[in-house]
């Protein structure tokens, strides 16, 4: 996609819903968004109260008339500006995501939205067919899946290197719950992260769960069947869910097993990935992101590095730095950014749509499935199949 954004001649607009000047996921999505310059971050709603709203967007550089007090006159005023925004990027509460992200397509723009797209399989069915019917794009902030080992990892998949994958472990650890937040003081992330009509079916899968399946998916291509699950807390008397762990079977066959919980001491945002085929396995942690482990059956291991200069180009572009140099989550989030702008501004020109691999409604639909499978499977103790999307 290279020159695009150049024939384009300028950047997309994006509106910003939540994300406020003291939000560091707020400052994660500003700065990815204009990171490589295909977008500008142009109106925005940052409070539920409309004065704080506004002032939030003055404090980040928002022109004052377009620092809005509500999503609904956010969306209003812009379509009848001749500069109005292009897309929104969501990152409120999360009962929040399914409303916000359906006024927007509705109001004819795209979105990328934090997770959880939604409460549940039903919201994200939904969600999907609004931006079918409208010819929208949908991106999900699945940042670990835009790293450009992940997305190496997911081509040696693809072309075979690794023969039929047999099966995939992903655990992602948290100590952010390991004490009772609960009996300290609360404020207003606390207070909805805590309540589960807020936070979503299960916490800990509305928080890194979802990131820790979705990877595993994106990167061996394939979706959950089934799952037989362990649900519940590890700290004794908590009302919200910070730990899941499960066996999986994946379309095609495959095993796999899942651990997610925020909840243990000493852990501090882990995140990896093995997948083992017929002829070797993969590794990624995202502890040392830049490197991905290549084991092929009866060689000696290979460390790959990111800039390593035999990787495809689109692997490379995914880099800025030489090898090396560190780069991290900002810039997987812009490679998610960029990705959507490169695809709106083809559509907008009239080239030929590429197939850039940005994690899309149609997933975050699968992990609303997977979550809700599990949870089924908590309660009968059985096997339980992961609902599918209709074409």
């Amino acid at each position: 996609m290279a020159g695009i954004r150049e024939r384009f001649g300028r950047p997309l607009r994006l509106g910003l819903v939540g994300g406020g000047p003291d939000s560091w996921i707020g400052r994660m999505h500003r700065g990815a968004a204009e990171f490589d310059g295909h977008w500008r971050c142009t109106a925005g709603v940052f409070s539920s109260d409309p004065a704080r709203s506004r002032a939030a967007g003055a404090a980040i550089g928002i022109a004052p008339e377009r620092s809005y007090g509500t999503v609904a006159e956010m969306l209003a005023q812009e379509r009848r500006r001749a500069d109005g925004i292009g897309a929104v990027a969501i990152m409120t509460p999360n009962d929040t995501h399914h409303a916000f992200a359906a006024a927007a397509l509705d109001a004819g723009l795209d979105v990328v939205a934090d997770k959880p797209v939604t409460h549940d399989f039903r919201e994200a069915r939904d969600l999907v067919a609004r931006t079918r019917a409208g010819g929208r794009l949908f991106a999900i902030a699945h940042g670990y899946s835009a790293y450009p080992m992940t997305r190496y990892a997911r081509h040696l998949v693809r072309d075979g290197s690794l023969g039929p994958v047999r099966l995939v472990q992903v655990e992602y650890i948290q100590s952010g719950l390991a004490t009772r937040l609960e009996d300290g003081p609360q404020n207003n992330r606390l207070r909805w992260i805590l309540d589960p009509q807020r936070s979503g079916q299960a916490l800990v899968m509305s928080a890194i769960g979802c990131h820790a399946q979705h990877l595993a998916s994106f990167v061996t291509g394939t979706n959950v069947a089934r799952v037989v699950a362990d649900v519940g807390a590890l700290l004794p008397g908590r009302q919200v869910v910070d730990y899941v762990s499960a066996l999986v079977e994946l379309e095609g066959g495959a095993r796999g097993t899942f651990t997610v919980t925020q909840a243990a001491a000493g852990g501090e945002n882990d995140i990896r990935l093995r997948v083992y085929g017929d002829r070797g396995c993969l590794e990624w942690s995202h502890r040392d992101c830049s490197y991905l482990r290549f084991s092929p059956q009866g060689e000696a291991a290979r460390v790959i590095g990111r800039g390593d200069a035999f990787l495809p180009p689109e692997i490379v572009a995914l880099g800025r730095t030489p090898r090396g140099h560190p780069e991290g989550l900002r810039e997987a989030f812009a490679n998610i950014y960029t990705e959507v702008a490169q695809t709106r501004m083809a559509a907008l020109l009239g080239d030929t749509t590429p197939a850039l691999p940005y994690p899309r409604i149609e997933e975050g639909a699968h992990t609303m499935a997977f979550i809700e499978a599990c949870l089924a499977s908590q309660r009968s103790r059985h096997w339980e199949d992961v609902a599918r999307l209709r074409d």
